[in-house]
């Protein structure tokens, strides 16, 4: 795997670079990359997913690699970027399998009448994306020598969830995100609470870790607000109704709730008021 490697970071940065694109920051095995237009970005991504199924392994078949393009005014700082356009393709990113190239919507208007050769855009049409802002119209990059048949997108539709859309971004949290994801899949943590002051963004915090965790917690992620009951009476009701645990005859709704909790391997956003 380490010669493989080699030859996977070898072919990405010779393709990036004949292109007119630079890898601004590496995340694990992963190339973060920035290019001067729609379409260097699109050949380049094209020539690598190429490369990558021509070139020899040795004792290991061709990497599946896993590529999303996404068009937006970002930030630069410190050698780096920053903003919503970088958390949107890392989201849209995570949607893809290895081998499959994404586009956004906003990269598709500006490649679809400059595509290389022999190349087309398959609209796999709106998807809700990890970041819980909007639904994401998504495109898949098509070309007769490349693989073309895929599993469905990992993107929030493909889980059993209630998570609310969001109407912008979380922005600069991500190491809060990161910790919070870490608690929580841990088998011994049952219960985390986010405490605060009021409007500091704990539901919004506690909200995108729930997204990240969809694939871990496969029967289901799932968000219950108690802010506006007042009534304790109520509690129970609405906890049980959000997955759907109905009152059984003769037997009190809380135990119910719990067996059902008991058996699955779920988690539930409850928010309260501060």
């Amino acid at each position: 795997m380490q010669v493989a490697l080699a030859r996977h970071d070898e072919v990405l940065r010779s393709a990036i670079e004949e292109r007119g694109g630079y890898v601004f920051k590496t995340v694990g095995d992963a190339f973060c990359c920035a290019f001067p237009t729609v379409p260097d970005a699109l050949e380049a991504a094209l020539e690598i997913q190429r490369r990558l199924l021509s070139s020899e392994w040795e004792e290991s078949r061709p990497l599946l690699v896993r590529m999303a393009l996404h068009t937006g005014a970002a930030q630069e700082r410190d050698e780096d970027y920053f903003g919503p356009p970088v958390n949107r393709v890392a989201r849209l990113l995570s949607a893809a399998h290895g081998g499959q190239v994404l586009l956004s919507l906003p990269t598709q208007e500006l490649v679809r009448d400059q595509l290389p050769a022999g190349t087309s855009l398959r609209d796999l049409g709106e998807h809700r994306l990890k970041d819980l802002f909007r639904p994401e119209r998504v495109y898949q990059l098509s070309a007769p020598d490349l693989p073309s048949e895929f599993p469905p997108l990992r993107a929030l539709d493909a889980y059993r969830n209630n998570l609310p859309l969001q109407p912008t971004p979380l922005i600069g949290r991500e190491k809060e995100v990161s910790e919070v994801c870490q608690r929580l899949s841990r088998p011994e943590v049952r219960l985390l609470t986010l405490t605060g002051a009021g409007g500091t963004g704990k539901t919004r915090l506690g909200l995108q870790a729930a997204a990240e965790l969809t694939e871990e917690f496969d029967d289901g992620v799932f968000f219950v607000s108690l802010a506006a009951i007042r009534d304790p009476e109520l509690v129970v009701g609405t906890v049980a109704g959000t997955p759907g645990v109905k009152e059984a005859a003769g037997r009190p709704l809380l135990e119910s709730l719990e067996d059902y909790l008991g058996e699955k391997n779920i988690i539930v956003v409850v928010v309260v008021a501060s």
